[in-house]
């Protein structure tokens, strides 16, 4: 009898087990396909971006989901459109900025009396001139960054006997706005002859009680700066960190006055000290140099032994009128700013925490 003979390397028993193995398999795969085909309907599709069917022969096109429209229920955008500005009445029952911390805040009440002070001082003695019973109402706009800007402001003086105002305009021909009196006359003096022949404000004054020595312009860098006498230069850019750019004319006639410019812009090496002005001369520009917070010049006149000496006493003065042209406007802009001075307000807390009366023993 013939016996057949193992391959090499197969095994009797796994040729026995592999139709059992496939048959498994198959099992397996068919299982398989029946559940998908089950849970397919109730499988929820992936996240992602929508895919366009493959379309033989052509190209694919993915078109952009629309964007959802806002619905009534969305937030309302905010306005950001400017407020006017505000209007402050408080009755003076002591200081001036104490009256103006009550009635605009600690933030803006001792900035704001620096500027009101600034105004008040062209038509009062301040504070000497302010008493107990004294009523204030401005408008102003609080600016981030920067001081408060007053657009009007009216004070009824009971020292004085007499109400004094002040309204913010700008002429049709003009490069600044400036403070007016009502009847067209700008609120400031200014001296003849000047430092400068245009400049937006005077910033500071040698009455105005801070103790300055001199009087501050408020104008952009780059103003031409002219000497007020004929004179020499005696000095140039000395304490450079405080003073800035900075010169010294030293007038050539009695009193021998000298005036003092400072925080200029650079100033030429070929100006040096000896050089000879003449009055009206233009002798540098204006800058932001030195110890200075904003553009502006610095003009200081001393006398011969180093007095500091008050411009305004020491050239002549005059008030600027606005132009006829201008009027119209004018008394248009100031019946509004009435109005609204003349508004009903409730007034600052000042008017409820007035100290008692002192008691009399």
């Amino acid at each position: 009898m013939t016996v057949k003979m193992p391959v090499l390397g197969e095994s009797s028993r796994r040729r026995k087990s592999s139709g059992r193995g496939w048959l498994l398999l198959i099992a397996a795969i068919a299982a398989g396909a029946y559940a998908w085909r089950w849970r397919a309907p109730h499988r929820q599709p992936a996240p992602g971006p929508a895919r366009a069917p493959l379309t033989a022969g052509r190209p694919t096109l993915t078109v952009p989901e629309p964007v959802p429209a806002l619905s009534a229920a969305a937030p309302p955008v905010a306005d950001v459109r400017p407020a006017g500005p505000k209007h402050l009445s408080v009755p003076l029952e002591g200081a001036l900025e104490t009256a103006l911390v009550q009635g605009a805040g600690r933030e803006t009440g001792p900035a704001l009396a620096q500027v009101l002070k600034r105004l008040l001082v062209w038509g009062m003695r301040v504070p000497a001139d302010l008493q107990r019973g004294d009523h204030l109402d401005l408008l102003y706009e609080e600016r981030p960054g920067e001081e408060p800007l007053v657009q009007a402001v009216r004070l009824v003086s009971g020292k004085l006997q007499r109400t004094v105002e002040a309204y913010r305009f700008r002429g049709a021909s003009d490069a600044f706005a400036r403070y007016y009196l009502p009847d067209g006359e700008e609120l400031e003096l200014r001296i003849d002859p000047s430092p400068l022949e245009s400049y937006e404000q005077v910033t500071s004054l040698i009455r105005d009680g801070r103790g300055h020595k001199g009087v501050d312009f408020k104008t952009p860098v780059g103003s031409p700066v002219k000497s007020t006498f004929d004179g020499t230069i005696t000095r140039k850019n000395w304490f450079f960190r405080g003073n800035g750019n900075s010169l010294e004319i030293t007038e050539t006639a009695a009193p021998h006055r000298k005036a003092i410019f400072l925080h200029l812009s650079e100033l030429p090496r070929t100006l040096k000290s000896g050089t000879t002005v003449g009055r009206g001369e233009v002798i540098a520009r204006s800058g932001n140099s030195g110890h200075s917070f904003a553009p502006h010049l610095h003009y200081q006149l001393e006398s011969a032994d180093g007095r500091v000496l008050d411009p305004f006493n020491e050239h002549a003065t005059r008030r600027a009128s606005l132009a006829a042209s201008d009027r119209p406007a004018f008394e248009a802009a100031v019946a509004a700013a009435r109005e609204q001075l003349s508004a009903p307000r409730i007034e600052a807390a000042a008017s409820t925490t007035a100290a008692p009366p002192a008691t009399q023993r």
